[in-house]
């Protein structure tokens, strides 16, 4: 279904699931070293404003692994680094492209990319949400639990745009999200009503609080990100003062369901959002969810590329 994938808003649950299963075979047909021509002759750039290691190398190994070639594009190196308007960039990418993966510091760059290119674009990171990220994390749920509907992810730490896509993703999953921040720094509220609306048909249950051992009560996976977010450095010793507290340890493992499990985004700071005890440990599957995001992009790529 070809396509741009610019917030969780583009998927319906079906679609997602859709998603899942075909983020399935392709893990199954690339660990068995399976010829794939699912981006035959398809040219995908990756145009990055921002410093990556996972999203940046998930993707790249996706598109050649499927068959298509891969132009890393760093701002850098452009005109739009000159003053270029994005209209005529993004033209210029729609002549030249198949489709176009973009880490971003603003949502509006992703949108203007989209319509002016004409081409699908996959919203590698924003500074609102993080869709292929949340996509790839549920379904590492999903692989190590065998379902999702019904189970509860406890988020603690920043309402960033990590917190926002998995908002939107839990509810089109039909999974409950429990948000553990300080008052400051909450989900955006407009977010988070879109995700109630899904949540309401889905039967996902979502909150707010602030208290992340109020939060983790049963949770059957504890999630964190960053204090820090890249841009945010102005911010960090404000946050850090701030956020002490709200830190996966071994106490709130506790308080989560037995068979509990921990993931994070990556990079960790250990010490701080995580200890590393916890992120090393038996519970922890932050690994096998950073391994997933190839297989993660490779099924994005399937659903919103390849037709």
């Amino acid at each position: 279904m070809a396509g741009s994938f610019l917030t969780e808003q583009e998927l319906s649950s079906e679609q997602l699931f859709e998603i899942f299963d075909r983020i399935k075979v392709l893990k199954h047909d690339m660990k068995q070293g399976k010829p794939l021509d699912v981006l035959r002759n398809k040219v995908i750039g990756i145009l990055f404003e921002k410093p990556s290691t996972r999203t940046r190398t998930s993707f790249e190994s996706a598109i050649l692994r499927l068959g298509g070639s891969a132009i890393y594009l760093p701002v850098a190196d452009l005109q739009i680094n000159r003053g270029e308007p994005i209209e005529d960039t993004g033209r210029m990418f729609g002549s030249y492209l198949d489709a176009l993966v973009a880490r971003v510091f603003e949502q509006q760059t992703v949108e203007d990319l989209s319509r002016y290119s004409g081409i699908p674009v996959i919203n590698g990171l924003s500074d609102v949400v993080h869709p292929t990220q949340a996509v790839c994390d549920i379904f590492t749920v999903l692989e190590v639990k065998g379902q999702v509907k019904g189970l509860k992810l406890a988020y603690i730490g920043d309402g960033n745009n990590v917190c926002h896509s998995l908002l939107m993703i839990c509810a089109l999953a039909g999974m409950h999200m429990t948000v553990a921040c300080p008052k400051s720094y909450r989900p955006d509220p407009e977010i988070f009503a879109k995700a109630e609306r899904i949540a309401a048909r889905t039967g996902s249950q979502l909150a707010i609080l602030e208290s992340p051992e109020k939060a983790s009560v049963g949770a059957h996976i504890l999630y964190t990100d960053v204090w820090v977010s890249m841009g945010e450095e102005e911010e960090e010793k404000t946050k850090l003062e701030i956020f002490q507290g709200y830190q996966i340890n071994g106490d709130l493992l506790k308080v989560a369901a037995k068979d509990a499990h921990v993931m994070h985004c990556l990079p960790a700071h250990r010490g701080l959002e995580i200890t590393n005890e916890v992120i090393e440990g038996p519970r922890s599957i932050v690994w096998q969810q950073a391994e997933n995001k190839m297989y993660g992009a490779a099924g994005i790529l399937d659903h919103f590329v390849s037709s």
